[in-house]
């Protein structure tokens, strides 16, 4: 009870060191978000439409790496920008930035893999009309990313979800530097082994918040949707 007095304490007074921490953290998940929206969109909607030898191959890999385990990627973020590394000479290991390319990572592929199959079902049900329209194939890309934008905008959501929860890699490529790159996640796991509950469970309890809010506006977008069709 103490505890979570404590941590309640800390979120209602807006503790600096809190509030630091949960700033960074949305900071990072955002542009990370942001990063793999760039890639997965059009990577999704491209192989939706498109036809090549070794398609179903790669739709195969990126479904398989929606599940990329966290501790994996974060290790080969950093053999790639420590100094031994190929990327080592730009000094981006423990930094946010590391941070960011580590979460875009893992997102990537959610986003890729959700958006093929929102335009491919897409694309099966305007596919004559199109035909017959003569829609140039970027045309059609286009217009069905922007027809499935609500569905594509919870897909990002979902990719927000998956970075902001995410510990093991941002660990590992930022190095939970106090003040610097320490993130609501990997703050909990220090401050649990640190014994200091309140500020622990006061950054459990804005991350679930975050969540909520995020599903929440998941949910509410798809009956704005329903609504609107209906």
């Amino acid at each position: 009870m103490l505890e979570g007095a404590g941590a309640w304490q800390l979120v209602m007074t807006g503790d600096p060191a809190l509030y630091a921490i949960v700033g960074l953290s949305l900071k990072v998940s955002l542009s990370a978000v942001a990063l793999a929206a760039l890639v997965g969109l059009p990577l999704g909607g491209l192989l939706a439409l498109a036809r090549f030898p070794g398609r179903g191959v790669l739709i195969v890999i990126i479904n398989a790496f929606m599940g990329l385990p966290p501790v994996v990627v974060g290790l080969a973020v950093f053999l790639l920008l420590s100094r031994s590394g190929p990327l080592g000479g730009y000094g981006l290991l423990f930094t946010p930035t590391a941070m960011v390319i580590a979460q875009a990572i893992l997102i990537t592929p959610i986003i890729a893999a959700l958006t093929r199959q929102t335009v491919e079902d897409l694309w099966l049900e305007y596919r004559d009309e199109l035909n017959a329209m003569g829609v140039t194939p970027l045309a059609r890309l286009a217009t069905l990313l922007y027809d499935a934008r609500v569905a594509l905008v919870t897909t990002l959501l979902a990719g927000f979800g998956r970075a902001a929860a995410e510990v093991g890699a941002v660990m590992i490529v930022g190095g939970n530097i106090n003040g610097f790159t320490r993130t609501m996640t990997t703050a909990i796991a220090l401050e649990t082994s640190k014994g200091d509950l309140p500020l622990a469970m006061g950054l459990g309890l804005v991350l679930l918040a975050i969540v909520l809010a995020i599903n929440a506006s998941a949910w509410g977008l798809r009956a704005l949707a329903q609504t609107r069709i209906g």
